[in-house]
């Protein structure tokens, strides 16, 4: 099982990486994806994206966002954010994302990038607000909340993801099997109602789908790591 981080991050953050994500596999299905959510401690004076947006541009370099880590989704997709959004924002980096969402809770820090499932549960209690959606659609969880794309930053698009692989050399009806049965599981009501609790979206993709799809999440990365200036040794 492959993420958003080994097979599209790593090959621009890691300076010496111990397998190449496109030659040393398979790829066989894109199973599922989730979007990332600009979430805010409700002290931050911004209801919805483009005050967000405003309120950094008057405030350069004085608004916080933590994230899982240096090189993570979530601290990717804020520099994405800063680049596109053209806003000078301070990434605070922690070691994982629960304790960043708790210093997050507890307005130690002002913002955050991160998987809508790890969050959903204090938007709801109203402990945090969320001002954007990094997906291209809108969330089925918070269908009135707008997608950053939409609310003022045209093209913007980020998400967690989830694909099986197999090594690369697989014969090619193997590879077949294992899609057919994958794209069925992901696609029957058991595994849509189970995913869509956490609002993630189940997929199963063609093998040639999810190899198009890496391409273009390995240049969109590439961008974001080099923006970034992050390099893990």
């Amino acid at each position: 099982m492959g993420t958003v981080g080994t097979h599209a991050i790593n090959a621009s953050l890691y300076k010496k990486l111990t397998f190449d994500p496109v030659k040393d596999f398979a790829p066989v299905s894109l199973v599922a994806q989730a979007p990332v959510v600009l979430v805010v401690h409700p002290s931050v004076p911004a209801k919805t994206l483009k005050e967000f947006i405003a309120l950094a541009k008057s405030k350069p370099g004085q608004i916080t966002f933590g994230s899982a880590g240096s090189g993570s989704p979530g601290h990717l997709t804020g520099e994405l954010f800063k680049d596109m959004a053209g806003v000078d924002l301070v990434h605070v980096s922690y070691r994982g994302s629960a304790p960043a969402i708790t210093e997050l809770l507890g307005g130690q820090i002002q913002a955050m990038f991160d998987p809508i499932q790890a969050t959903l549960s204090h938007v709801k209690a109203g402990k945090l607000r969320i001002v954007g959606v990094s997906s291209t659609k809108r969330s089925s969880a918070l269908p009135d909340v707008p997608t950053i794309a939409e609310a003022g930053v045209p093209g913007f698009e980020t998400t967690a993801w989830w694909a099986v692989f197999a090594p690369a050399g697989t014969p090619k009806e193997t590879i077949t099997k294992l899609n057919t049965e994958i794209v069925k599981i992901m696609r029957s009501p058991d595994m849509k109602e189970r995913l869509r609790e956490f609002d993630i979206e189940p997929i199963g993709s063609t093998p040639d789908e999810l190899a198009a799809f890496m391409k273009t999440e390995m240049a969109k990365w590439a961008r974001a790591v080099k923006f970034s200036g992050a390099i893990v040794e």
